[in-house]
């Protein structure tokens, strides 16, 4: 809970009873009580321009803006100590010249801050007022945050504290909060507070002071027992260890007094409250499914910004309730409404919040074309055992790569590479898709329509067969009969007869033209010997082929192959 923000604070003398250290006078003690560099709790420099866009100060709320610009009251000391005495504290709250310092600093140059506060306290106060009843706190310690975080849950400080209670990461984990990149806990008002008032009752155990314990919450226990070594020994509170404690927590206690005097007596120093313009009732619905904020605002017609404020823990605006259950606070009468409607949340959209559970790593090839058709260019992973004189020079042109390609891929330095050592080598082997199978032609079937009719002749004409309308079927015949043998019987002397009997047997058949449709032969399947770094979208990229059509092929359920293995690689 370091803060790194310095002001310089000039503080009256005010003298206290400390032991002296060897060499130290009782004015340097004085001057250390009331040294001008204190560094300031977190909410001093809190922007108040940026508070005032809280979605809960906008709409929960009326704020006086005039605030700053209203009449300073000045209060004695006297008024100051009364006004402290009888604040319903079990923690001592006296007044000295830091606790003054910082009671102006409140009333005077952050009114607009304080008024803020106590808006934002209408919703955040109970919370920490039930965690602290829970293990038995004084009530006062509500105001912690107030220096803190301003009340702001998202508050952040350069020293890596954030939450309304300020929680390093280590103390964070330490007390049972979760830190991740979805969630971070000590952003969470219910279980930060709760963790909280168990740090603070481990710190008074271990003090038995409650302006020590205090001290070590800003700290650390370590910082406080090294002061309290340097004071000297026997029974000590944080006024007498003053001058040995860091410079952020000599601020811190009196900051804590100054938040307790100035949230209680706000009116007497013209600040006014801002008032609750409406009630906010909430309730917490477990989540056990991967949700997102968009998903639920817009099923549920539920202001993302309002989501954010009342869940400021989920940092990604994802609860990832499929790791385990998580609370999501919502407006009271929404939470049944999310418990019948989860389906449709979850399912609202869910391609867009989707996370992949397996990915197919691309193979880095470049497509392209050339004169030989379609290319890719894939990367071949080898490995060299360096033998006895190999040099770099000697390996690279062995594998056709550059010596500067084996330096990059083995980070070897100048002095090269060592016998027997191991070298990857990636090359990049270029590779051609086949070419489609060549489609058989096939002959056209002849129809005939009642409308035409085919011609075909002998070796001895020169009309081939052809298809002609029925009006043309004269002039046809006319050219048929001018090539063709009269084979009507005419009276013959019998040994003509037996020699025209002989012609006709010698005489060539008219060729009719063959109707029947060629097929095309079945491609046969190719067999594809499995290498060393193939898998099967690769295969199947090569021969264009789809991976579910290699597995049909080869009877396989999974996506295993081994090298040397045979797979029958499918023609389309």
């Amino acid at each position: 809970m370091k803060l790194p923000y310095k002001i310089l604070i000039l503080g009256t003398a005010v003298c206290l009873s400390a032991p002296l250290t060897p060499g130290q006078s009782v004015r340097d003690v004085s001057e250390a009580l009331n040294t001008p560099a204190v560094i300031n709790p977190q909410s001093f420099e809190t922007d108040t321009k940026a508070m005032l866009e809280d979605w809960y100060l906008k709409n929960y709320t009326v704020l006086d803006y005039d605030a700053d610009s209203k009449p300073q009251e000045q209060v004695s000391d006297e008024v100051l100590i009364e006004r402290l005495s009888k604040l319903p504290a079990i923690i001592e709250m006296p007044l000295n010249g830091p606790v003054r310092n910082m009671i102006n600093f409140y009333a005077n140059r952050k009114r607009q801050l304080v008024e803020n506060m106590l808006g934002l306290s209408l919703y955040y106060m109970p919370i920490f007022e039930e965690a602290l009843e829970r293990h038995g706190m004084p009530n006062e310690l509500r105001y912690l945050p107030v220096i803190e975080s301003a009340l702001v849950p998202t508050a952040v400080s350069r020293a890596g504290a954030a939450g309304l209670w300020q929680f390093m990461p280590a103390t964070a984990t330490g007390n049972g909060l979760e830190i991740n990149s979805l969630v971070d806990q000590r952003r969470d008002p219910y279980l930060a507070s709760d963790a909280a008032a168990r740090y603070l009752k481990q710190l008074y155990n271990t003090y038995d002071d409650w302006s020590l314990a205090i001290a070590a919450y800003n700290c650390g226990p370590g910082n406080v027992n090294k002061a309290l070594r340097r004071a000297g020994g026997g029974k000590k509170d944080f006024w007498e260890i003053y001058p040995f404690l860091p410079q952020e927590t000599r601020g811190y206690v009196p900051a804590f007094i100054a938040a307790n005097y100035i949230m209680n007596y706000h009116k007497d120093h013209n600040i006014s409250p801002a008032l609750a313009r409406k009630p906010i009732v909430v309730d917490t619905v477990h989540v056990t499914r991967r949700v997102h904020f968009e998903q639920i605002s817009e099923v549920m017609d539920i202001p993302m910004a309002e989501l954010r404020a009342l869940n400021p823990q989920f940092r990604k605006d994802i609860i990832p309730g499929d790791i385990k259950p998580y609370s999501l606070v919502l407006p009271s009468l929404q939470t049944l409404a999310y418990i019948a409607n989860e389906d449709s949340i979850v399912n609202h959209n869910a391609h867009k919040y989707a996370r992949r559970g397996y990915v197919e790593p691309a193979s880095g090839a470049t497509v392209g074309h050339d004169s030989k058709g379609e290319y890719y260019d894939e990367e071949i992973v080898q490995y060299h055992t360096v033998k006895r004189g190999e040099t770099l020079t000697k390996i690279a042109k062995r594998y056709g790569i550059t010596v500067a390609q084996l330096r990059k891929y083995n980070r070897i330095g100048k002095k090269g590479a060592k016998r027997g050592q191991k070298l990857k080598i990636v090359t990049v082997e270029r590779r051609y898709k086949p070419a489609p199978a060549p489609e058989i032609e096939q002959k056209a079937e002849t129809t005939v329509s009642p409308d035409t009719i085919t011609v075909a002749t002998d070796s001895v004409g020169v009309v081939p067969a052809t298809e002609m309308p029925v009006d043309s079927i004269a002039d046809a015949n006319e050219v048929v009969n001018a090539f063709a043998v009269d084979e009507t019987p005419a009276p013959q002397p019998k040994e003509e007869k037996k020699a025209d009997n002989n012609k006709k047997k010698s005489k060539a058949e008219t060729k009719k033209p063959d109707t029947k449709k060629a097929v095309a032969p079945k491609p046969k399947n190719v067999t594809h010997t499995v290498r060393r770094g193939d898998n099967l979208s690769k295969i199947a990229k090569k021969y264009g082929v789809t991976v579910a059509a290699i597995k049909r092929a080869n009877n396989m359920a999974g996506d295993n192959i081994q090298s040397g293995q045979k797979l029958k690689i499918p023609q389309k």
